[in-house]
């Protein structure tokens, strides 16, 4: 049986009958704050798919409260990896999101500077579309890492003898994820040197550990940043929402003769990937 096309805003899967035309219509304010940007979900609400259900399930606290948030993604067909699986389960969402956040609901949650964390589905979909690039002694780069939550991820699945970089234009973000990550599982990757968090253009990547057989970007380009695509390793593949208002999440693989293969997964929405000053309004 064919899987169903699906569509996803803000995070959240929309799932529409094979070899059907979809259209999807909405109206969003992103409003511009000194703290957390309030971010509408309630236009998506008239959307019942089995993934809006998941939103339900806040069950218990700390590893209790992960576990159970893994086993619902895995449950509603999001994991199908064991790989992943493991590594969502280690790292503990919680310690990655504003306190008195919904930590462990299939949501997007704001982080501040009108950034956002993604839903939980949508870090289990990058992790899967990834996770032959991400073996024990590869290199990933994380471009807008934000709090460091898919950061840690990729962080474990490549292990100490790997290398993860993760990058961000807000330094008070990268101040944050390093805390973030210190008080993670992951914090022992992050003193052994071999995940390392920085402040700067995601949009030129970070040369000083490229290439990368893994790349991941956690905000929507109008295009591929050449920058990205020239730190790509030959056989490595890139995951990156493309678009202004339509987007779709290209999954980009470079061949070892570098040439460039290029599909798209699904529709997404994102914030865009843009400038400091864009995104935080100068403030």
């Amino acid at each position: 049986m064919r899987a169903c096309p699906t569509l996803t805003a803000y995070g959240r899967h929309y799932l529409a009958p094979p070899r059907t035309l979809v259209s999807l219509t909405t109206f969003t304010s992103l409003h511009r704050h000194n703290s957390a940007p309030f971010l509408n979900l309630s236009l998506f609400t008239a959307f019942r798919s089995p993934f809006s259900r998941m939103e339900q399930f806040q069950t218990g606290t700390g590893s209790t409260g992960n576990k159970a948030m893994v086993e619902n993604l895995k449950r509603f067909g999001v994991i199908s990896s064991k790989k992943v699986a493991e590594v969502m389960e280690a790292l503990d969402r919680g310690l990655f999101v504003p306190v008195g956040s919904s930590a462990y609901a299939d949501t997007p949650l704001p982080i501040g500077y009108n950034a956002t964390i993604s839903a939980p589905h949508m870090h289990a979909t990058c992790l899967q579309l990834l996770e032959d690039k991400l073996q024990p002694g590869m290199r990933a780069l994380d471009v807008g890492s934000g709090t460091g939550y898919l950061t840690g991820c990729f962080a474990l699945m490549v292990g100490a003898e790997g290398r993860v970089v993760g990058v961000d234009h807000i330094p008070e973000l990268v101040d944050m994820s390093i805390k973030n990550v210190e008080k993670s599982v992951a914090g022992s990757l992050l003193q052994k040197g071999s995940l390392s968090l920085h402040v700067g253009d995601g949009r030129k990547g970070w040369e000083e550990f490229a290439p990368y057989d893994a790349i991941h970007v956690g905000a929507a380009a109008s295009e591929v940043p050449l920058a990205l695509l020239d730190q790509l390793k030959p056989g490595g593949r890139m995951v990156i929402p493309v678009g202004t208002y339509f987007q779709e999440l290209k999954v980009i693989d470079k061949s070892e003769d570098g040439s460039i293969k290029t599909r798209t997964e699904t529709s997404v929405r994102y914030v865009p990937l843009t400038s400091r000053v864009e995104q935080t309004g100068g403030f």
